[in-house]
């Protein structure tokens, strides 16, 4: 394993600089939390591309968020994807008693992460290589999945 790299980071290019290279590294799983996803652009063609070639090689990808509703009108693309590997993707929204959560994590095979501290604000830090920087937002994304229920199925229409 690699010595453990702590990124920090304040602006939204460099947020999501380093969200793509923690996606970049993920070869099993992503687990993703976000309010509405509205700062990550998973409807970007790149983005597609890279998510695509992820679940070709047996990934799996867990969205968790507050409101579907960004995801559902502003990113087509990830709906496709959603709908070509309903197998590999699940997405869930979290109970109203839960809304008050504001951060934001993305988690890629328990070993890399990018967190925003406050999802409206762009502060934060991505570790790669830091299983122990992992541990606490893996345990608050089971939480959320657990109290969680679907959403986003494969067969949106309106499109």
């Amino acid at each position: 394993m690699n010595e453990p790299l702590l990124i920090r980071f304040d602006t939204r290019r460099d947020c999501e600089t380093q969200w793509r290279a923690v996606m970049a590294r993920a070869t099993r799983r992503l687990d993703m939390f976000d309010p509405d996803f509205a700062v990550f652009p998973l409807g970007a063609s790149e983005v597609d591309a890279q998510l695509r070639t992820f679940l070709m090689g047996g990934g799996s990808l867990r969205l968790a968020c507050h409101d579907p509703a960004h995801i559902e009108r502003n990113a087509p693309r990830f709906l496709r994807l959603l709908r070509d590997y309903s197998h590999l993707v699940e997405c869930r929204q979290t109970p109203r008693a839960l809304r008050q959560l504001t951060d934001s994590f993305c988690i890629a095979d328990n070993l890399h992460v990018l967190r925003r501290f406050h999802s409206d604000w762009m502060r934060g830090e991505a570790a790669f290589d830091a299983p122990e920087a992992v541990d606490v937002p893996a345990h608050r994304f089971a939480a959320l999945w657990e109290e969680s229920r679907p959403a986003l199925a494969a067969s949106v229409t309106g499109l």
